[in-house]
């Protein structure tokens, strides 16, 4: 097996050590080159592979070296259960994105060891992959939900909310004005970075109607606007099929010069919107994280969106590519294969593209008579203060034209105490808390060129399962989770568990199937 994308530096090392045996040239290997960041200063020369491990052979004169997985993930501090009479609102931005679950699928499938990935995993994005069944679609959001036995912890209950957008057909589109802001460094000169890239923003092209527009802007040491504003399906796919790999990651040109251009071919009342490819590695300009993101979030000012998308491994940065996407009012996705390309841009075009509520917003207050304590699963990254909520200042999240945000909580049932001053709390329980509500969820929104957000209230109650199907294969995604990230709140799930839920729900979606089909790989009795 291989080392785990985490420990990279040590995994690097013996790498390196490997060489010194397998040049038959009589080149020798320098265990003292230095590392920089878990990188050393290797000039890619081919890929190759040792005993099925892809790595990238540099020569530099004697010396013979190879680049190793720097692979970055963001660390995730879990969710802790909270007490309803301490704290009974829990506050948190929307999150479509999927990045983490596509990015998981690759490290399963490329045979990756899994005993150190939890920075890599974030919940939400696993459950939000897939699709859930909402009956009711006439509201703006419309609200599915299920209460039903915690399967890790029989003791508690389990909260599962869907809420789906559904106001297109309100929202104005004089057209689609993208504009393909693509990395072409040296890092991205592998078969599952540019070239599937290419093909990728090919499928999206073919999409396109007389009333929409493509932009190529690339960025490599430099960044090159190679067409600007053009419908012409064939003249796009020169301008992709002319992209070469090389040279330094000056991502924040390039995103400069992507978001100039947007607004220089900008569609009013249209969908003016940038697409990133990379790998998310940025080497040159603005390199820093928090530098990235202030950039990004000056430029969403502009009223463009953005959408992610990230390829490759080895020098892999999700958390750069993810906290991008969350602060430019964007959402992020990991292509792995032209299958997934086509899931993202074609299937779900609408859902990706075409936002129809920005700076979405949730707020759960939990009725201290019905529960004692909840936990959050997921969203650690997008939780919020209480009183950001009514902030319009405040930054929420994207959500396409028919796009779901499922939220799960694991309740811990109540012991009567109340406190506070809210709906259901008082010195003294009040009338709503006597209504046997579990909670409402509030949801504030702003249309996409709105800066004033609209609010919807749903109380819920614990009616039991609405869906068994769509309930078992989520609990099955949480059970996969708590495992892989050896959580402290793992209860007594395991994989097997996980397959038992997971395949019980799964039907014959397949993408439901596939997702069976990976816990099998990690070793789950089937």
């Amino acid at each position: 097996m291989k080392k785990s994308n985490i420990t990279k530096i040590a995994a690097g090392a013996l790498l390196l050590s490997m060489t010194a045996t397998a040049c038959s040239s009589g080149k020798s290997t320098d265990s003292s080159l230095a590392a920089d960041n878990g990188h050393y200063a290797a000039a890619p020369h081919e890929a190759i592979n040792y005993e099925g491990i892809a790595v990238e052979e540099a020569y530099c004169d004697e010396v013979y070296y190879e680049e190793f997985n720097t692979e970055e993930y963001n660390a995730i501090k879990e969710n802790s259960f909270i007490n309803v009479a301490d704290e009974p609102l829990s506050t948190f931005a929307a999150d479509v994105d999927t990045g983490s679950y596509c990015n998981l699928r690759r490290l399963i499938n490329d045979g990756w060891d899994l005993g150190n990935v939890a920075s890599s995993i974030r919940t939400e994005e696993m459950i939000n992959y897939f699709d859930y069944k909402v009956d009711d679609t006439s509201e703006v959001f419309s609200v599915q939900y299920s209460v039903g036995d915690c399967p890790w912890n029989s003791e508690n209950k389990l909260l599962v909310m869907t809420m789906q957008a559904n106001a297109e057909e309100n929202i104005p589109n004089a057209g689609n004005n993208f504009v393909f802001l693509i990395d072409t460094s040296g890092s991205m000169s592998f078969d599952n970075k540019l070239a599937l890239a290419i093909e990728s923003f090919k499928l999206l092209a073919q999409t396109l109607g007389p009333n929409d527009r493509v932009s190529v802007v690339t960025y490599s040491g430099t960044s090159e606007t190679v067409l600007a504003g053009s419908n012409n399906y064939k003249d796009i796919c020169n301008a992709l099929d002319s992209l070469e790999a090389g040279g330094g990651t000056n991502g924040s040109g390039g995103i400069e010069a992507a978001y100039e251009c947007a607004m220089s071919n900008f569609i009013e009342n249209g969908n003016n919107r940038v697409i990133i490819a990379s790998d998310g590695d940025m080497n040159l300009g603005i390199t820093s994280q928090s530098g990235l993101t202030d950039l990004i979030t000056e430029k969403k000012e502009s009223g463009v969106f953005l959408t992610v998308l990230g390829f490759g491994s080895g020098n892999y940065s999700d958390a750069n590519m993810e906290a991008i996407a969350d602060a430019g009012n964007g959402n992020y996705f990991y292509i792995d294969s032209i299958s997934e390309a086509e899931h993202v841009l074609c299937e779900k075009m609408k859902q990706t593209t075409i936002t129809v509520a920005k700076d979405v917003k949730f707020q759960v207050e939990f009725n201290p008579l019905e529960i004692s304590s909840y936990r959050l699963i997921g969203y650690e990254n997008r939780t919020m203060s209480s009183s950001d909520f009514s902030d319009d200042t405040k930054d929420g999240g994207e959500i396409g034209a028919g796009a779901q945000v499922t939220v799960c909580y694991e309740l811990v049932p109540a012991n009567g105490e109340v406190s506070g001053d809210l709906k259901y709390q008082d010195l003294t329980p009040n009338e709503n808390a006597n209504s046997g509500e579990l909670c409402t969820v509030s949801v504030r929104y702003k249309a996409p060129t709105s800066d004033v957000s609209e609010l919807i209230e749903y109380p819920l109650m614990d009616n039991g399962i609405s869906n068994r199907e769509d309930f078992n294969f989520i609990c099955g995604v949480i059970e996969a989770s708590l495992v892989l990230r050896e959580s402290d709140y793992v209860g007594t799930a395991t994989l097997d568990s996980a397959y038992q839920l997971a395949n019980s729900g799964a039907g014959n979606n397949k993408y439901r199937v596939e997702f069976c089909d990976l816990l099998v790989k990690l070793g789950a009795d089937a």
